[in-house]
């Protein structure tokens, strides 16, 4: 499965941008749904169409229209949240729009900025940096604590987290910050140093947080959609977290340049 998604992106940046687009896209709408279906078991109603709609406007309008057309997009989907609960009456309005919201807010809204990172000149190398310092964390990561984890980081949260692990992270997100900032973008190899540590911070606050919400309410996994992995949510946790980080460090600090 890991290979097949992996193939797959690849293929859409080197041959159509867009593809790559439409990947983010479904990995959102699929997300929405699942986390939908999760919030659900406690009574919570999702205003499922807006919060999908709105989503994807965010997104196409992330890719086309930069940081603007993602802000008024937000709105206009919050605006559409609160009019869509109303015909469902006062009981649980609250409850349901702030939900819808927040999921909202958890999958287009963060992950716009994977597509904001797409739209530059060097769009797919930014991607590439963006990916492979995420995964070098989850990988290194997973490595360490498995071999030698021993100190438990969160144990109320998540009780396989060590700090044995987060070192490997450090050391995988370090390592692949470096490379691909230096190598694939031409940038100087301190923001790579500086990419990798704010990579590895963020997807260990990003899985922790996904953690913590599977456990207020009760679940394992958020769904089965991806045999192996669980749901789409246990696979997008660490790259939502970590795509506006590297938005904005890869903006500030690393020129754009050709395509």
């Amino acid at each position: 499965m890991g290979l097949g998604l992996g193939i797959l992106i690849i293929a859409s940046l080197m041959f159509a941008r867009i593809g790559f687009v439409a990947i983010v896209l479904v990995a959102a709408v699929l997300g929405t749904i699942e986390l939908s279906r999760a919030l659900a078991t406690n009574g919570t109603r999702v205003p499922l169409v807006p919060v999908l709609v709105g989503g994807a406007v965010i997104l196409a309008g992330g890719y086309y229209g930069g940081v603007e057309a993602v802000a008024v997009g937000t709105a206009l989907t919050v605006v559409a949240i609160l009019i869509w609960r109303l015909t469902d009456g006062a009981v649980g309005y609250v409850r349901d729009v702030t939900a819808g919201i927040f999921v909202v807010a958890y999958l287009p809204i963060l992950g716009s900025f994977v597509v904001l990172l797409l739209a530059e000149d060097d769009g797919p190398w930014r991607i590439v940096t963006f990916i492979v310092c995420t995964i070098a964390s989850d990988i290194f990561g997973y490595a360490a604590g498995a071999t030698l984890g021993k100190h438990q980081m969160a144990p109320t949260i998540s009780p396989k987290k060590s700090w044995e692990g987060f070192v490997g992270s450090l050391v995988g997100g370090l390592a692949a910050g470096v490379c691909t900032v230096v190598f694939a973008l031409e940038g100087d190899w301190w923001v790579g140093v500086v990419l990798g540590v704010a990579a590895v911070a963020m997807a260990t606050l990003g899985d922790l947080s996904e953690s913590l919400i599977k456990r207020d309410l009760g679940l394992k996994d958020m769904g089965n959609m991806l045999p192996g992995h669980g749901g789409v949510m246990d696979r997008l946790d660490s790259l939502l977290a970590v795509a506006p980080v590297c938005w904005l460090i890869l903006e500030l600090f690393v020129p754009v340049a050709g395509p």
